[in-house]
C-alpha cells in the first residue's frame, strides 16, 4: 500500500510540472513576437502605391515639363522622361536596389541581391515587413526614376539626348543609389535618426542641386533674356501637374508600407500642405504682380507637395498645412528673386521648385515632428527638437555637396567626351526634329 501511495504522488509531481512546464512555455511564446506574415491589403496598398508613382513619371511629369516647353521641343521633353524612367528601372533591379537596400555601411551597400537573386515571390521584404520584397523593389524603383527624370526639366532644349541618358546613368550610380542608402537603407544618417519619410533629402535635394549644376554648365539657352521663352501649353502643364498631385498620395502615403493610419496621417498631410502652398503662391503673386496665373497654381501645388514630403508621416495636420504655406512663399521667391540672382536658365525651376521646396521641407521636419505641435516625435536620440534640427540641417548638408560634386564630375567628363550642347542651328530649329526627326504638332 505504501508502494502504491509512494507512485501516485510522483505521477502527481510528474503531471503538476509538466502542465506548469506548458504554461510557462505559452507564456514565453506569447510574449515573443510574432514572425511576420505576409498581408494582402498591405500588399495591394504598396503595389498601387508604386503604379501611383510610375503615374508621376509617365505621364504626369512629362506633361507638366512638356507643357512648359516650347512646341519645337515638346517631344524631346517627353522623350528624355519616358526614356530616363525605362533606363532607371532596368538599372535598379540590376545593382541599384542592393546597394541601396543591402547591407549596412555607411556610404554604400553591397551586391548581394544583385540582378535580384535570391529573392523569391515568398520572400517578405526587411523594410515592408507584411508585404513581399518585390512590391518594395518595384515601389523603389519609381522613386529612383522620377528622382532622375526631375532633372530633365533644368537644361530642356538645349541638350543632346545622348548627353542626357550616360548623365542620368552616372548620377543614378553615384548620386541617387548612395544617398538612398544613407538615409533609408541604413547609412550614417539614417543611424543619426535623420527624418526623411518619402524622400525630400534622396530625391528633392539631390534632384533639384543636379539640376542647378546642369543649367550652369550647359549653359543658357539661345536668346535666353532677350527672346521670349513662355510655355506653350499651360493645359498640359495643368494636366500634369493634377497627375503629379494625385500620384503623390502614393509617393507619400505608400511609403507607410502598410494600409494604416500613417497612411491615411501622411495622406490628409498631403492633401493639406499642397492646398496651402497653392493658395498661398497665389496671395504673393497676387501682390507682387497684381494677378494670379495657372502657372503658379501649378507651381504652388509641386512646391506644396515637394515640402511635405519629408514631413509626410510626421507632422501633423496643422503642421502640414503651415509647412506648404511657406514653402509656397519661399519657392516664389526661389523662381523669380533667387533664380535672378545666381543668374542661371534653369529653364523649368528644377531647383527653385524642388531643391528650395526640399530644404525648406527637410528642415522643417525637424519642427513638425514635435508631439506637442501635433507631431508623431523626434528620432533622434535626444529626442530633442534643437537636436532634430541639427541632423536635419546636417542630412541637407550632406544632400546638396554630395549631388554638387557627383553631378559637377558627370557633366565634365560627357563634355569632354561628347559634349552636352547641340549645336545652336538645331537649338533654334528644335530638338523635336533636329534629334528625334518628329514633330509634336502639325503646322
Amino acid at each position: 500500500m505504501k508502494k502504491i501511495l509512494c507512485v501516485l504522488v510522483a505521477m502527481s509531481a510528474w503531471l503538476t510540472g509538466h502542465a506548469l512546464a506548458q504554461e510557462v512555455q505559452a507564456v514565453v511564446a506569447a510574449a515573443a513576437p510574432a514572425a511576420p506574415q505576409l498581408n494582402t491589403g498591405d500588399t495591394a496598398w504598396v503595389l498601387v502605391s508604386a503604379a501611383l508613382v510610375m503615374l508621376m513619371s509617365i505621364p504626369g511629369l512629362a506633361l507638366f515639363y512638356g507643357g512648359l516647353a516650347r512646341s519645337k521641343n515638346m517631344l524631346s521633353v517627353l522623350m528624355q522622361v519616358f526614356v530616363t524612367f525605362s533606363v532607371i528601372v532596368i538599372l535598379w533591379c540590376a545593382y541599384g536596389y542592393t546597394l541601396a537596400f543591402s547591407g549596412d555601411g555607411a556610404l554604400i551597400g553591397n551586391m548581394e541581391k544583385i540582378f535580384l537573386l535570391g529573392i523569391k515571390p515568398d520572400t517578405l521584404s526587411s523594410f515592408f515587413a507584411t508585404v513581399p520584397e518585390y512590391a518594395f523593389v518595384a515601389f523603389q524603383s519609381a522613386f529612383a526614376a522620377i528622382a532622375c527624370a526631375l532633372i530633365v526639366g533644368a537644361f530642356a532644349e538645349r541638350i543632346r539626348f545622348s548627353a542626357v541618358m550616360i548623365f542620368m546613368i552616372l548620377w543614378f550610380t553615384f548620386s541617387y543609389v548612395p544617398m538612398a542608402h544613407i538615409v533609408w537603407g541604413g547609412g550614417f544618417l539614417a543611424k543619426d535618426g535623420a527624418l526623411d519619410f518619402a524622400g525630400g533629402t534622396v530625391i528633392h535635394i539631390n534632384a533639384g542641386i543636379a539640376g542647378l549644376v546642369g543649367a550652369y554648365m550647359v549653359g543658357k539657352r539661345v536668346g535666353f533674356g532677350r527672346e521670349a521663352m513662355t510655355p506653350h501649353s499651360l493645359t498640359l502643364t495643368m494636366v500634369g501637374a493634377s497627375l503629379l498631385w494625385i500620384g503623390w498620395f502614393g509617393f507619400n502615403a505608400g511609403s507607410s508600407g502598410s494600409g494604416n493610419g500613417v497612411a491615411a496621417l501622411a495622406f490628409v498631410n498631403t492633401v493639406l500642405a499642397t492646398a496651402a502652398a497653392t493658395v498661398a503662391w497665389l496671395v504673393a503673386e497676387s501682390i507682387l504682380k497684381g494677378k494670379a496665373s495657372m502657372l503658379g497654381a501649378a507651381s504652388g501645388a509641386v512646391a506644396g507637395l515637394v515640402a511635405v514630403t519629408p514631413a509626410a508621416g510626421f507632422a501633423g495636420p496643422v503642421g502640414s498645412t503651415v509647412l506648404g504655406a511657406i514653402a509656397g512663399v519661399v519657392c516664389l521667391w526661389g523662381v523669380t528673386g533667387l533664380k535672378r540672382l545666381l543668374r542661371v536658365d534653369d529653364a523649368f525651376d528644377v531647383f527653385g521648385v524642388h531643391g528650395i521646396g526640399g530644404i525648406v521641407g527637410a528642415i522643417l521636419t525637424g519642427v513638425s515632428a514635435a508631439p506637442y505641435l501635433g507631431g508623431t516625435g523626434f528620432h533622434d536620440a535626444a529626442g530633442s527638437m534643437g537636436a532634430q534640427l541639427w541632423v536635419q540641417l546636417v542630412s541637407v548638408v550632406v544632400a546638396i555637396v554630395w549631388s554638387g560634386v557627383v553631378s559637377f564630375i558627370s557633366y565634365k567628363l560627357i563634355d569632354l567626351v561628347i559634349g552636352l550642347r547641340v549645336s545652336e542651328e538645331d537649338e533654334r530649329t528644335g530638338l523635336d526634329t533636329t534629334s528625334h526627326g518628329e514633330s509634336a504638332y502639325r503646322y
